[in-house]
């Protein structure tokens, strides 16, 4: 279906947008699972029409920036979600003509397997490159059973290590590495083996660690923990290991390494005065303050203006926290260390212009606690609200219809007995086909997708609806029960990508994970075809 917008733009335009130096933004408002499966532009960031209000102001800060908006080219997802962002109040706003089929029939590149390929296209990028060198999971185990010397990293933070690691690592994620390496390797002769879930992380917490002139051999663990359940080895679970603050030699030694990275990667460093005409120009140039340093740093003491961005997690997933290209970007840590190695990622990642701040916290104004999110577009109009309780009561005497807007692995975790999963953009389509003729209730995990939700349903139906006040997590705050077992579905789950994590069966299990590793070593030859790459080579 062709866009019926005015604003709109063809591919061979957007193709010559996305090899500019302009500002832009590509946003993809299709669910998450029909991205991967469908395919996706490698530029594009996953912004789902259904959370668009919950997440734009933070990934899309000026109102101004030249937002171009796509969907499959079937359906009218990305004239809505453009209508929409103009009534939230972006003002340069276009949607991709033919939407990903356009962009294929004009002979560019369409990437598939997951909702931001890019990531980890960015991290086998990097082996190639740099021929990062690695360790398979029998050579590892021959090592740690032979009494060799051997350390080994886990690159996840330690909630992702808690829920599952292998035997005798050390969570140490992202630029933390870099800073808190030396309180855990203490003899140049130790082999480091660093992993994570799969190979991204591996390779780049491997990588960094390199790049920063660690004396030690350094390998990534092919395949990491997937790999080491497909040989048949068990996971721990529940136990937490983390390495501490450096200090002393270990913080002088990070600060050494810091420096040498800045300097092979063009790190750039600005100071309060500069920020300051950042800040000034922001309604023409987007700028995005971040805190690379852990969550706890940051509640203890922030900048104003800045937001929270682990390390780990803003490289290389910078998308996560970024939608405009060519935007500025600056990094805040408390000395240097952490934020310089993240900016040595998205300088290779050609993401963004990217600098660190000096003596960032060196203020005495800061700011405690964390930074609530800004939603867009929340109206109090066309429905009502009801209490848990009130709910609760309802559904022991009557017929009660409830709609449940939360992820569907947190639906399925736990759901308001006898609620029915539904996706939010696709709700106010789908009303026919709600059971009962009474109220509609809808909930979400705080509430607030449902309020926006509530909205649009009441604009199309003339049964009654209703909100639950602080959603799920009020309802669970208020003691009542959750159901596990019993899941209904409006729609089905495309809100996540499918893995080989959330498959019970073990055989299942092993299957995702064979196919998401063929996956990643397959990216490279996949970049081959794709003109618009934007990674920079150091080498």
């Amino acid at each position: 279906m062709t866009s019926t917008l005015s604003s709109t733009i063809d591919a061979a335009a957007l193709h010559t947008l996305l090899t500019s130096a302009e500002e832009y933004a590509l946003i993809d408002v299709r669910e998450p699972r029909i991205t991967a499966e469908h395919g996706s532009i490698l530029l594009g960031v996953s912004l789902p029409a259904s959370a668009l209000e919950l997440r734009v102001d933070a990934l899309i800060p000026r109102r101004s920036t030249a937002v171009v908006v796509y969907d499959g080219g079937d359906d009218e997802l990305a004239d809505r979600s453009a209508r929409r962002l103009r009534e939230l109040g972006y003002t340069n706003v276009r949607v991709l003509t033919g939407g990903l089929r356009a962009w294929s029939e004009a002979g560019f590149k369409v990437q598939t397997g997951g909702e931001h390929v890019i990531g980890q296209a960015f991290g086998e990028w990097i082996e190639e490159i740099y021929q990062t060198p690695h360790i398979s999971v029998p050579e590892f185990l021959k090592k740690v059973d032979a009494g060799e010397d051997v350390v080994l990293l886990d690159s996840r933070p330690i909630g992702e290590f808690e829920n599952h690691s292998l035997p005798g690592g050390t969570s140490i994620p992202g630029a933390e590495l870099v800073y808190r390496a030396g309180e855990v390797v203490t003899s140049p002769d130790t082999l480091v083996v660093v992993n994570c879930a799969g190979r991204t992380r591996s390779i780049l917490g491997a990588q960094v660690l390199i790049n920063a002139g660690l004396q030690n051999r350094v390998v990534s663990l092919e395949g990491g923990t997937q790999s080491w359940v497909l040989e048949g080895h068990q996971l721990v679970h529940d136990t937490s290991s983390a390495a501490p603050l450096p200090t002393g030699s270990s913080l002088e030694s990070a600060k050494a390494a810091a420096a040498r990275i800045a300097e092979r990667f063009g790190v750039r460093t600005i100071d309060s005065a500069t920020l300051r005409s950042f800040e000034e120009n922001r309604d023409e140039r987007s700028l995005y303050l971040l805190d690379v340093r852990t969550p706890e740093e940051f509640e203890s003491g922030h900048l104003p203006g800045s937001l929270s961005a682990p390390s780990w997690d803003v490289a290389p997933w910078v998308f996560r926290y970024i939608a405009v290209h060519n935007s500025r970007i600056v990094l805040i840590d408390n000395d240097l260390v952490r934020a310089t190695v993240a900016a040595s990622w998205i300088v290779q990642f050609g993401w963004g212009e990217v600098f660190v701040l000096e003596d960032a916290l060196s203020d005495a104004d800061l700011n405690t606690g964390p930074v609530a999110r800004t939603v867009l577009g929340v109206v109090d109009d066309g429905y009502s609200s009801i209490d848990p309780t009130a709910l609760n009561t309802e559904l022991g005497t009557a017929e009660v219809t409830v709609i449940d807007l939360q992820p569907s692995p947190s639906y399925v975790a736990g759901h308001i007995p006898g609620s029915v999963f539904a996706i939010r953009s696709r709700l106010a389509q789908s009303v026919s086909e709600i059971s009962g003729a009474g109220a509609i209730t809808l909930t979400s995990t705080d509430g607030v997708l449902a309020r926006l939700a509530a909205t649009e349903l009441s604009a199309v139906t003339s049964r009654p609806i209703r909100v639950l006040d602080g959603g799920t997590d009020a309802w669970t705050k208020a003691g009542f029960a959750l159901d596990t077992e019993n899941a209904s579905w409006l729609h089905a789950g495309d809100d996540v990508v499918r893995s080989g994590w959330r498959e019970t069966d073990p055989e299942e299990r092993k299957a995702g994970f064979r196919r998401y590793l063929s996956w990643e070593l397959g990216l490279v030859a996949e970049l081959s075809e794709d003109d618009t790459v934007p990674f920079k080579s150091f080498n």
